[in-house]
């Protein structure tokens, strides 16, 4: 679990779409044909595909720069691509999740592409089309004009190196020597056996067998050693290591941070490592503290592990992943206005239905936990709205509320069946709920639709209003009445 679920929810909402991050790297487009196999072929000892359809996606550096368009930032993509219907594909592709992409084309270069051939979840073939030669001199000095260009406007650097010859020692030391000179962090995804290129560099970010190659090491503890010795070697303030089902561990030369991963049902690794070094960039970026980047990190692998395909990580989809964790650290569910609203919208773009009821919730009784319990069975997500101090003295009187604002948020918050919490301080909620445009109003059964309030403008977007029925003998009123007859309340 993320131990900093404030920090990572606050980042993610508020910090990563103000953030700007400059991809490096090795270009390609990953096709899929999908189909069924029913028999083997009468020419050769083979199966037959029947071909279902086709997709395609952006892979490599596209894919990382997809990840973090995905998350919510702003991206720029520098790298080659041929002079092809494949260029064309991926420009669009890209185009259309709003990475700004600049393809360098190189006449003579078929762009790189993967092409597999699966049935159901399996994987039959693959394909590979590629160049990994060295390109023409005014390839790369175009390239690097253009990514130093783009440096001014950015918060960090990503190197994504698939060995396809974009990222030659020279381009790497180019770049990080500029970054450097402005202050930028620069990140590496490398595939290079010797690191000697990315010197310099903030963090490298290699795989198990990544680092294995380069320091001959296997054995885990000898590895991890072996890894913290490249940090102080090459310049590094760390290393990231994906470790697969072991996790992350961030190596520093006298010190390492390790995070388990994170539990799920894995389908395909395809584009994980992309995944990874693209959130990183933004926690870094934004200056996340490092044991929270790396767990965010992971939970994001996690995700696109369980699909089929090269699929990025999109905002929603932490969030949500977030949201449930957040049942176990009640205070992070109390929620600005602003947040619920950012809150309620990532829960809608995952196709969840928003609930949404309010009141003082003065003294917690049975009434309103029947009350929350039945509007969470009305959708996915409960937000409840409650009357801050000044709003309830002025509904129930100068002696209320018994229990003040912030402890009733909190205790609402701890119940699990609501998912976030807000206060407000108008007499009625009418501005809450424009804003949050919930799908579904719940109020107890002491009202009538034509008077509570907001049951109009939730109708008219096409939510519904629900009328739970009360617990009889229940209230806050008699409660207190109970408890101190001598006082009358209201």
């Amino acid at each position: 679990m993320i131990w900093d679920l404030h920090s990572a929810m606050h980042h993610i909402e508020d910090k990563w779409p103000m953030a700007h991050v400059l991809v490096v790297g090795d270009l390609m487009l990953d096709k899929y044909v999908w189909g069924d196999v029913e028999r083997i072929s009468p020419e050769a000892p083979v199966p037959i595909l029947r071909a279902a359809h086709t997709d395609s996606r952006p892979g490599g550096a596209a894919n990382v720069a997809m990840n973090i368009a995905g998350a919510g930032a702003r991206v720029s993509l520098v790298g080659f691509a041929g002079e092809d219907d494949d260029r064309r594909t991926l420009q669009l592709l890209l185009s259309a999740s709003a990475v700004c992409a600049h393809l360098i084309t190189v006449p003579s270069l078929t762009t790189t592409s993967k092409l597999r051939v699966l049935s159901g979840s399996h994987q039959m073939l693959r394909l590979d089309v590629e160049n990994s030669d060295v390109k023409p001199d005014t390839a790369y000095a175009e390239l690097l004009e253009r990514a130093v260009e783009i440096l001014p406007s950015v918060d960090i650097v990503v190197l994504s190196d698939y060995a396809k010859g974009v990222l030659t020692p020279q381009v790497c030391q180019t770049i990080i020597a500029a970054a450097q000179r402005r202050g930028l962090p620069v990140l590496v995804d490398p595939k290079a056996k010797d690191f000697e290129k990315y010197r310099g560099a903030t963090t490298i970010c290699p795989n198990r067998r990544e680092l294995s190659l380069v320091t001959g090491e296997t054995a885990l503890e000898r590895l991890l050693v072996a890894g913290q010795k490249l940090v102080s070697e090459l310049g590094l303030e760390c290393l990231v290591v994906t470790l697969g089902e072991q996790g992350l561990a961030a190596l520093r030369d006298n010190s390492y941070i390790h995070v388990p991963a994170t539990a799920k049902q894995v389908y395909d690794v395809s584009g994980a490592g992309d995944t990874v070094i693209a959130l990183l960039a933004l926690s870094f970026a934004c200056k996340l503290e490092t044991k929270t980047a790396l767990q965010l990190a992971n939970l994001a692998a996690g995700i696109v592990v369980s699909k089929v395909g090269t699929v990025p990580i999109q905002r929603h989809e932490l969030t949500a992943a977030l949201s449930d964790a957040m049942g176990l650290q009640p205070e992070a569910k109390v929620l600005s206005l602003e947040r619920a609203v950012s809150r309620s919208a990532e829960w809608r773009i995952a196709g969840q239905r928003v609930v949404l009821t309010n009141g003082c919730f003065d003294v917690l009784h049975i009434g309103h936990l029947t009350l929350l319990e039945e509007a969470r069975r009305q959708g996915d997500r409960l937000i409840v709205a409650i009357n801050s101090d000044r709003s309830v003295r002025q509904l129930k009187g100068p002696s209320r509320p018994v229990v003040g604002e912030s402890a009733r948020a909190r205790i609402i918050a701890a119940l699990r069946v609501v998912d976030a919490v807000l206060m407000f301080d108008d007499i009625t909620p009418i501005d809450v709920i424009t804003a949050i445009r919930p799908d579904v109003l719940v109020k107890g059964g002491d009202y009538t639709e034509d008077i509570i309030v907001g049951a109009r403008e939730v109708k008219s977007w096409g939510g519904c209003v629900k009328i739970v029925p009360t617990v009889e003998g229940f209230s806050t009123t008699k409660l207190l009445a109970k408890s101190a007859p001598q006082f009358v309340w209201d």
